[in-house]
């Protein structure tokens, strides 16, 4: 009885596992991807490039809000649109325009920095999100945050 229930569960696997689905195999033509593996695109993509994506603030008091603008360029060959940047921390503060960049516009990126509360050396995020390649650029603000008596 235990050999005919083993043979039982390994003809059932085997017919699972199997399918007989015959030849339903999914087209290309249902996947569309605009980018070739080597990055290269072969639609209308827009395109978004960053002046730099790093700033250092250098030395800052404790409580200091500073502000830096990331500057962009759409260099693809459609409308750039930023959907959202999020930051890494609740002390850092972005604005920006949800406005579509034609191709070759210029665009900008407020960042604020609010060092109340912390010390060291920080190095905060903030990710823009957009319909551009990258689909995701990561920028970053770095300072030494000094208490007012050790500077």
């Amino acid at each position: 009885m235990n050999k005919l229930k083993y043979i039982l569960i390994a003809f059932l696997f085997a017919l699972v596992s199997c399918g007989g689905n015959g030849d339903r195999s999914l087209s290309t033509d249902l996947v569309h991807n605009p980018n070739s593996a080597e990055g290269m695109t072969n639609d209308k993509m827009p395109q978004i490039t960053f002046e730099k994506t790093e700033h250092s603030f250098g030395k800052l008091i404790r409580g200091e809000q500073v502000s830096y603008t990331f500057k962009f360029k759409n260099t693809g060959n459609a409308p750039l649109v930023i959907n959202k940047v999020t930051t890494s921390c609740g002390c850092t503060a972005t604005k920006f325009s949800e406005k579509p960049y034609a191709p070759g516009e210029e665009g900008k990126i407020d960042i604020t920095y609010n060092s109340t509360g912390h010390s060291g050396f920080i190095d905060k995020t903030a990710t823009v999100i957009c319909n551009a390649i990258p689909s995701r650029t990561v920028l970053h603000i770095k300072a030494s945050v000094y208490g007012p008596e050790s500077y």
